[in-house]
């Protein structure tokens, strides 16, 4: 298998809530929900870096596209590594997610391996890291 990811799709439990939360309140950029049209169909991208895209779609139509029933969501199946290029970025970010919203689940201190990062909850629950590693910084 090539290493070709390109949509990374978080369930929701209400599109608009999340829409919000993304958009305009970490400023993530989009053209907002498109397909309301199908019953299972609505959905909104937003644009993370060159090639990859963070999609929003409700839980109920993941389910009845996979075919499997609708379970109960657990924060800690995954989270999404935000990487920043400084203590202070964390920071920032943090806040901004908090100021959204979000409920910051651990704040953002000096990690055991050498770098400094937080968690946050998204509206659905969805864990964030914000962390800034040394070692992978960012290209901006």
């Amino acid at each position: 298998m090539k290493p070709r990811i390109t949509v990374i799709t978080l369930c929701v439990d209400n599109l608009e809530r999340a829409l919000l939360f993304y958009r305009d309140g970490l400023g993530l950029p989009t053209q907002g929900i498109f397909g309301k049209e199908f019953e299972y169909g609505a959905v909104a991208f937003f644009d993370l870096q060159p090639g990859l895209k963070l999609a929003i779609w409700p839980r109920k139509s993941l389910a009845h596209d996979a075919g499997i029933p609708v379970s109960v969501p657990s924060p800690t199946e995954l989270s999404i590594g935000h990487n920043v290029s400084s203590t202070a970025e964390v920071d920032a970010v943090m806040e901004q997610a908090k100021r959204a919203g979000a409920v910051v689940v651990k704040p953002a201190q000096k990690t055991f391996w050498g770098g400094y990062a937080g968690y946050f909850q998204d509206p659905d629950h969805h864990l964030w890291e914000v962390v800034w590693n040394p070692q992978l910084l960012p290209q901006d």
